[in-house]
C-alpha cells in the first residue's frame, strides 16, 4: 500500500495523531481555512445565484504549497478537519486546491483523536458532505451581505467603524430589551415575618416564616398587625411532614452549558473557555504518555454518549465510590429539539486520566477546565442524591408559620460534582437541620423577625445567561456563541459592570435604528427560523441558493429604504466638569471605535485627547501616585501606576490597602467565593492568607488569618 496523506487543521493536531499512525501516513496541517471571501470588497455576486468569490487567504501561501508538494507524494489524500459544517467547508476548499475529487472516499472525521477512532474512521471514508458545506456557505454569504451592506450604512447614521452582524445584531437586542425592562421596572416595598423558636425545654433555636392566609406580598401595616395579634400566642407543633427528594445529576456538558457553567465557576469567558477546550481536544504534552488528546470534540449540542465511555464511567464509580453509586442501568439524556446529534457530549477521553494525575502537565486554565468537563461527565453516570426534607407547620393562635431544613440522605453524584447556578440569591438558600421535634410540642419564641424587602428588577445578563437565552431562542449554533458575545464588546455596544451586561449609548442607537428599519435583522424569531432553514440545507431539504434570496431581497429593499428615510443619530457628549488643558473648554466624554475616552470637544480645532482610567483608592507602593487598572493588548486588566512611564510598577492582582503582617510590604488580593485572598508582594516574603470577605477590620490591619 502506499503513501497516505491525511490533512488536519491544526499542528497540534498533527503530534497527537502520530502517535497511532504508522510510517505508511504522512501528516499535514492546513492551520484552518485556507480560502475565504476577500475583505476588501462585498465578495458575493448577488446577480448571479449569490455566487461567493473565493481567494486564498493571504499568508497561506507556504502553507499551501508545503500541502501540494505532499499531495504530489501521496497516492491517496484523507481530510480530516473537524467533524462539523466549518470543518467540512475546510475539506471541500482544500480538495478544490489540491485537485482532489470531492465525490471520491476522501473524508474521514473523528470526534475524539483516540487510536481507536481515528483507525475507526480511516477504514470508513467518504465523499464530502455538500448539504454541510453549502449550509456553511450560506450562512457565510448571508452574514457578508448583512455585515458589508449594514455597516457603511451604520457609519453614515450613527458613527464610523461600527459593524452590524446577521445573529449579533439578535444578540444587542436582547441586552437592550433587558435594560429597558430594568429602566421602566418601579419597585415596590413588601414585608416578611420570621419567627426564631426554641423547642421546651431547651434546644437549638431555628427559624419558621410567617405564612399568610392568602399567598400575596404584605404591607407593613399588615405585619405590625400580625405581631399585635401575635401577643401572649402560644406556638404549638402542628404537623411535621419529612420526605425524601431525589435530585438527579445534571447531563453532560454541550458546548453553551460548558460555557455557562465555566463563567459561573471558573470565571471564563466564552473565548476563553472554547480557547483551552480546542487544546484539550487536539492534544496536549502529557506526563509519560507524549501528545494526547483529552477531550471529546467541544462544539456540539447533543448529550448522546458512547456506550464504551459510559461503561468505563461506571466502572470507575464503581471501584472509586462503591456499587451504590452506580444507577441500575446507564443514564440517557435527552438533548433538545433541533440539536444536531452527529456529535457526542463533551466528555474525557479516558475516564482514568484524573485531572489529579494531569496537576503537572496541564497549564492552571486548562487542568480547571479539564476538571470541570471529567467531574461533570462521572457525576453524569452516577446514582441520584437523596435530601430528606423536613417541614414543620407550627400554630401560633390563629396565625401559622412553616420551617423547613433538610438532610442528605445520599450523596450520590454530589460526591464528585454540583452544578452551578445564575441566581445569586439562590446560592444562599438555607439548608440547614431543624432539632428533633414532636407534634403537640410548645416552643419558646426567642423573637419576631419582621423584614423590610423591595422587589427586584429582572437581572441584568451574564456572558452565562447570555448564552442561555440566545439557545433558548434557537439563535446562533454551538460555533458561535463566544464569537457574538466577544463581537458586542468590541464594538462598544456593550460594557461589563459587574460581569454583567449593560449597553452603551452606542448600542441602544444601533439597536434602535436596525429595530426601526430592519426588523427581520434583530427578531429573534427570524433569526431562529434562518437558523432552522441552515439546518434543513444541511440535510438536503433546501437550496442554499433560494434560502439566501428569500432573505436577501426584502433586506435589500429595507436598506434602500432606510437609506433615504432614516436621520443621523446623534450620541451627545458627556461633560466631565474639567478644562482643557490646551484651550480651556470643558472636556467630554466620546465614543470611538475602540470605546470611551475623554476629548476637547473643539476638535479639530483643538487636539487634546486622553483615556479613561478607572484610579483605585490605593497609593503606588514605589512612589506614592495612584494606581489604575490598565489592559494588556490581549485584553487582560492589570494594575499600574498613574506616572508611567516615570514609576514602573505594576502587579497583575489587584494591589490592597493592607500591609504585609510578616513584612510590611505591600499586598495584593483577590477574592474566591467568600474568601478574600491577600499575598505579599515581596517576594522573597510571599506570605499569603484568606480573610472573610466581609472581615473588614480583620483585612485591614493586616491579621494573622490562615496561612497558605
Amino acid at each position: 500500500m502506499g503513501k497516505t496523506l491525511v490533512i488536519v487543521e491544526s499542528p497540534a493536531k498533527v503530534k497527537t495523531l502520530s502517535k497511532f499512525l504508522g510510517r505508511q501516513y504522512a501528516l499535514k496541517a492546513s492551520v484552518g481555512h485556507v480560502r475565504d471571501l476577500p475583505k476588501s470588497q462585498l465578495g458575493v455576486d448577488v446577480d448571479n445565484d449569490y455566487a461567493p468569490k473565493y481567494i486564498t487567504i493571504r499568508g497561506k501561501g507556504d502553507v499551501i504549497r508545503d500541502l501540494k508538494e505532499s499531495a504530489k507524494k501521496a497516492d491517496r489524500i484523507l481530510l480530516a478537519t473537524d467533524p462539523d459544517r466549518e470543518g467540512e467547508a475546510i475539506s471541500w476548499h482544500l480538495a478544490y486546491i489540491l485537485g482532489v475529487d470531492p465525490e471520491s472516499d476522501c473524508r474521514i472525521e473523528f470526534n475524539e483523536i483516540t487510536e481507536n477512532a481515528v483507525k475507526n474512521a480511516i477504514k470508513a471514508p467518504r465523499p464530502i458532505d455538500m448539504g454541510r458545506v453549502e449550509a456553511q456557505q450560506a450562512r457565510r454569504v448571508l452574514d457578508r451581505l448583512v455585515g458589508y451592506k449594514l455597516s457603511p450604512f451604520l457609519w453614515k447614521k450613527v458613527r464610523p467603524g461600527l459593524s452590524a452582524g446577521r445573529v449579533q445584531s439578535s444578540a444587542l437586542k436582547i441586552i437592550c430589551d433587558r435594560e429597558r425592562e430594568i429602566e421602566a421596572f418601579e419597585s415596590e416595598e413588601y414585608w416578611t415575618l420570621g419567627a426564631e423558636l426554641s423547642p421546651k425545654p431547651r434546644g437549638r433555636s431555628f427559624e419558621a416564616r410567617f405564612i399568610p392566609e392568602e399567598d400575596k406580598r404584605l404591607s407593613k401595616e399588615e405585619v405590625d398587625a400580625v405581631i399585635a395579634d401575635l401577643e401572649g400566642a402560644d406556638y404549638v407543633v402542628e404537623s411535621i411532614n419529612v420526605r425524601d427528594q431525589a435530585r438527579k445529576p445534571a447531563p453532560p456538558f454541550i458546548t453553551s452549558t460548558l460555557q455557562q457553567e465555566a463563567f459561573r465557576k471558573l470565571g471564563f469567558s466564552g473565548k476563553r473557555t472554547m480557547s483551552n477546550a480546542q487544546a484539550l481536544y487536539e492534544g496536549v504534552e502529557v506526563a509519560g504518555e507524549g501528545h494526547v488528546a483529552l477531550i471529546t470534540y467541544m462544539r456540539t449540542d447533543s448529550t448522546r454518549v458512547a456506550q464504551e465511555a459510559q461503561a468505563a464511567a461506571r466502572d470507575y464509580v464503581r471501584k472509586t465510590w462503591g456499587a451504590k453509586y452506580v444507577p441500575k442501568s446507564p443514564r440517557v439524556y435527552a438533548s433538545r429539539k433541533g440539536a444536531q446529534d452527529a456529535h457526542e457530549a463533551i466528555r474525557p477521553t479516558s475516564v482514568e486520566r484524573t485531572p489529579e494525575s494531569l496537576k503537572g502537565s496541564l497549564g492552571r486554565d486548562q487542568l480547571r477546565l479539564y476538571t470541570l468537563i471529567w467531574s461533570r461527565f462521572m457525576a453524569s453516570q452516577m446514582s441520584d442524591a437523596v435530601n430528606e426534607i423536613t417541614s414543620v407547620d407550627i400554630s401560633a393562635g390563629e396565625h401559622r408559620f412553616r420551617a423547613t431544613g433538610q438532610k442528605v440522605k445520599f450523596d450520590g453524584f454530589t460526591v464528585i460534582y454540583t452544578e452551578g447556578r445564575d441566581d445569586e440569591s439562590s446560592k444562599n438558600d438555607d439548608k440547614r437541620q431543624l432539632p428533633a421535634l414532636e407534634v403537640g410540642q410548645r416552643l419558646d419564641l426567642v423573637q419576631l423577625l419582621p423584614e423590610q424587602h423591595f422587589t427586584q428588577p429582572p437581572p441584568r445578563y451574564t456572558e452565562a445567561t447570555l448564552i442561555k437565552e440566545l439557545e433558548k431562542h434557537g439563535i446562533g449554533r454551538p460555533s458561535t456563541y463566544a464569537p457574538i458575545i466577544d463581537t458586542l464588546r468590541k464594538r462598544d455596544y456593550a460594557t461589563l459592570d459587574k460581569k454583567r451586561f449593560v449597553p452603551t449609548e452606542v448600542g441602544f442607537a444601533v439597536c434602535d435604528l436596525l429595530s426601526e428599519y430592519f426588523p427581520s435583522v434583530v427578531d429573534l424569531e427570524f433569526t431562529a427560523k434562518m437558523e432552522e432553514k441552515l439546518d434543513s440545507i444541511e440535510e438536503n431539504e433546501a437550496d442554499w441558493v433560494s434560502v439566501t434570496d428569500e432573505f436577501y431581497k426584502p433586506f435589500a429593499q429595507k436598506l434602500a429604504e432606510a437609506e433615504e428615510l432614516a436621520e443621523k443619530v446623534v450620541i451627545e457628549d458627556e461633560p466631565i466638569g474639567e478644562a482643557c488643558p490646551e484651550c480651556g473648554a470643558e472636556l467630554v466624554i466620546k465614543s470611538g471605535r475602540y470605546g470611551k475616552f475623554i476629548a476637547c470637544p473643539m476638535y479639530p480645532k483643538c487636539t487634546y485627547r486622553r483615556s479613561i482610567v478607572k484610579k483605585l483608592d490605593v497609593k503606588c507602593p514605589k512612589c506614592g501616585g495612584d494606581v489604575v487598572e490598565r489592559r494588556s493588548k490581549k485584553g487582560r486588566t492589570f494594575y499600574g501606576c498613574s506616572n508611567y512611564p516615570n514609576c514602573d510598577f505594576v502587579a497583575w492582582n489587584r494591589p490592597s490597602k493592607v500591609s504585609c503582617p510578616m513584612c510590611g510590604s505591600f499586598t495584593t488580593v483577590r477574592q474566591r467565593k467568600d474568601e478574600m485572598i491577600y499575598k505579599c508582594a515581596d517576594a522573597e516574603c510571599g506570605h499569603t492568607w484568606k480573610e472573610a470577605a466581609d472581615s473588614g477590620s480583620g483585612a485591614q490591619q493586616g491579621g494573622t488569618g490562615v496561612a497558605e
